[in-house]
């Protein structure tokens, strides 16, 4: 968690508050976060949640909104081009 919260520059809080809106999974053996473990798909999430947070002022609710509709837009097109090939 210390290595997360450092390199993105935010607080635990704001970690913990992603991962309870189920924005990303977690990685631990038990219920002490210091010890989570967060893989690159999920530090990827993150950034996007600060980023539409810092330039859009997007709280993290509406952040795991934004994040869904742009996996259902990469969903629709990857089923476009199926269909167009």
């Amino acid at each position: 968690m210390h290595q997360v919260t450092t390199s993105f520059g935010t607080s635990t809080e704001t970690i913990l508050e992603i991962v309870n809106e189920g924005i990303i999974p977690v990685q631990h053996d038990d219920d002490d976060y210091e010890e989570w473990r967060f893989d690159d798909d999920a530090c990827r999430r993150i950034r996007l949640v600060l980023q539409l947070n810092r330039d859009l002022g997007v709280n993290v609710a509406g952040a795991a909104l934004v994040l869904e509709l742009l996996n259902e837009i990469e969903e629709l097109h990857s089923l476009l081009a199926h269909l167009r090939s």
